[in-house]
């Protein structure tokens, strides 16, 4: 059962990755797919709310939980801080560092759906 639950918390990071990287960047799928933005939208709220909050994402606690059932080591701090953060800032994720991950966020949808309410004014949502 160790390496069933090792598993399952490989699919959570996996998992949780790909909703990081879509919160970040899937305002580029949305100028593709614009009817994506239902989906995007309220995942890139909710990113820009879990940095600017300093809350754990729910997803953080289910992979610790999935590991410490599979017999691995927990670690300490949040998913963007043990697995992002440890690569792009080895001293550890501050509040700033939140703060700025989250205004980026922002500032990165932003322009993008920016040019998609653009889009739209002038061609009307046909996609």
């Amino acid at each position: 059962m160790e390496v069933f639950f090792g598993a399952l918390a490989f699919v959570v990071i996996i998992i949780h990755f790909a909703f990081i990287c879509f919160v970040v960047a899937g305002g580029i799928l949305v100028l593709r797919r614009p009817r994506l933005i239902w989906i995007h939208l309220p995942a890139a709220i909710w990113g820009v709310l879990i940095e600017f909050a300093g809350v754990t994402c729910p997803l953080t606690p289910l992979e610790k939980w999935l590991r410490s059932l599979g017999g691995h080591d927990v670690y300490t701090g949040g998913f963007i801080q043990n697995y992002i953060t440890s690569i792009v800032y080895p001293e550890g994720l501050t509040r700033e560092i939140q703060w700025v991950l989250g205004a980026l966020v922002l500032i990165i949808n932003g322009v993008i759906y920016w040019k998609l309410y653009r889009r739209y004014r002038r061609d009307g949502f046909h996609r």
